[in-house]
């Protein structure tokens, strides 16, 4: 064999031994390529999936996409964190299944059927300083009920009725001023105009009803059609007053008016006294013990005292120590001597009637 021959046998066995070499190498499982740390750039990623992605501030843990970015912002099904550190805007619904504390909480509206728990009170609070109109509003089909602030005065509003339990009272300072059945005993002025059966009723200072009675309490007098009784009771028409009162002379009784002052029983007048004085009786007068007329005592073995003539059947009887010098007589008519001496008579008689009329001395005395 040629040396030409040999060298081809020679490269011929080199080849094989090259193809031997890079099919074991072919069929070798492939390695993990080694990544030194920061030395894979953004360039070299694109379009692809990173799986259980970890650094320092991100761990991947997810089996399924949960989070979207795009030039709109961050979508995604859930957040769990510990703290918000800016503002928030929430321009769809917020749904919370635990609870929320806040410092402050400014809405326009709310919208709730759950217990509302609270440690503070219920502030209503506006930036011009004015919480006029503002409230509780309850919208119903029939129209909104309200419990809000007014002006005008000042003052809480209701569009509806108060109801207060049973016992209860409202209060002004701590005192009763109305409960279901009895009004405070601080309540001294009212404005009623129609209340039910009262009982046990007082008053103190002035009274009017119905603009016909009125009491003083300065005079202490009450008038029945008067604002200005003339005594302590009145009685006043258009035509005259009736009083009863009581002074230092006594109690008096009868017209303050010039009107005559009737006493009737059964609708029937049975006695008038006329603006004058004069007194008339009708019917029957009877006196059950003494009658005295123009004098202060009658003696106790006397029925009737006169202080002056007496007048019966149209005849009159009087006194004198002589026959009347001037005067009216009527025939019959009797004067007694006042002064009866033995001899004398007992009087004079009128037999002519005239003035004074011609007389005549009867009943002579004996010596």
């Amino acid at each position: 064999m040629s040396t030409i021959d040999d060298n081809l046998e020679q490269f011929r066995k080199g080849l094989d031994t090259v193809a031997l070499a890079i099919e074991s190498i072919a069929n070798l499982p492939p390695q993990k390529p080694e990544i030194l740390d920061r030395g894979l750039s953004g360039n070299k990623i694109h379009a692809g999936m990173i799986t259980k992605f970890q650094s320092v501030g991100i761990e991947d843990l997810s089996s399924k996409k949960s989070l979207t970015v795009t030039d709109a912002g961050i979508k995604t099904p859930s957040i769990e964190t510990n703290r918000l550190l800016s503002d928030v805007a929430v321009d769809g619904n917020l749904k919370v299944n635990g609870n929320i504390t806040a410092e402050k909480l400014h809405v326009n509206e709310i919208t709730a059927d759950v217990r509302n728990e609270r440690t503070s009170p219920l502030e209503f609070v506006s930036a011009d300083n004015k919480v006029y109109g503002k409230g509780l509003h309850w919208k119903t089909q029939e129209g909104t009920k309200q419990l809000i602030y007014r002006a005008n005065p000042d003052r809480l509003w209701t569009s509806e009725s108060l109801d207060l339990s049973d016992g209860q009272s409202y209060k002004i300072s701590n005192t009763d001023v109305l409960s279901l059945k009895t009004l405070g005993p601080s309540v001294r002025t009212s404005s009623l105009t129609k209340v039910g059966t009262l009982n046990e009723l007082h008053t103190q200072g002035d009274l009017s009803i119905d603009g016909y009675i009125f009491y003083n309490s300065t005079s202490e007098s009450l008038g029945l059609g008067t604002e200005s009784p003339n005594g302590k009771f009145s009685v006043t028409t258009l035509d005259g007053e009736f009083i009863i009162d009581i002074d230092s002379e006594g109690t008096k009784i009868g017209n303050w008016t010039t009107d005559s002052l009737q006493f009737i029983t059964d609708g029937t007048v049975r006695a008038t006294i006329q603006p004058n004085g004069v007194v008339e009786f009708k019917n029957k007068v009877v006196v059950k013990d003494k009658l005295g007329v123009g004098v202060k005592n009658v003696d106790a073995d006397i029925s009737i005292a006169t202080a002056g003539p007496v007048k019966f059947q149209d005849k009159k009887f009087e006194v004198g120590a002589m026959i009347p010098k001037n005067g009216t007589y009527k025939k019959g008519d009797v004067v007694w001597n006042e002064n009866p001496q033995p001899t004398g008579y007992a009087g004079w008689i009128c037999i002519q009637s005239g003035t004074p009329g011609e007389w005549r001395p009867f009943g002579q005395i004996s010596k």
